[in-house]
């Protein structure tokens, strides 16, 4: 899977999110997969897995907590489908499973970011209750939206 989206991202340009599945080398699984979870703040890491298929569909990184980045430019949620499984709506499945681990830590308002021009990103926020605060530009001039979901 990790494979198919850098070549991906190399020949397409694309952003590599959840970029936590990206920062270790997974040719050493077990050591990969215990490195996982380091980062700035707390944070989880689940993976979406087709059983029928065995093939893992994608990745969700969910942050505990927010510091000052990833209020503006991060949020709670970082989350990704490889790129042969896009479109099928495992995405929108992916948040959603991840909005429930949210509610089980505590996290009751989520924030979402995506870049503007990622508009299957945004209409996967948008279907699990995603509410559209603002856009910022971040230092590379990349518009990113700002997107509030609150849970019951």
């Amino acid at each position: 899977m990790i494979e198919e989206w850098r070549a991906d991202q190399e020949a397409n340009h694309t952003n590599h999110s959840p970029w936590a599945i990206f920062k270790n080398d997974y040719h050493d699984f077990d050591r990969y997969l215990a490195d996982l979870e380091q980062g700035l703040v707390p944070n989880s890491v689940f993976f979406l897995l087709d059983e029928d298929r065995n093939i893992l569909l994608g990745a969700v990184n969910i942050r505990h907590t927010l510091n000052d980045y990833l209020l503006q430019y991060g949020g709670h949620i970082g989350d990704g489908i490889r790129p042969t499984e896009r479109r099928k709506g495992y995405a929108t499945e992916l948040v959603r499973l991840a909005l429930i681990e949210c509610r089980k830590i505590g996290i009751d308002r989520v924030l979402m970011v995506c870049e503007k021009s990622n508009v299957a990103s945004a209409k996967s926020i948008v279907k699990n209750g995603g509410i559209l605060e603002n856009e910022i530009t971040d230092d590379h001039g990349v518009i990113n939206q700002r997107y509030w979901i609150h849970l019951p």
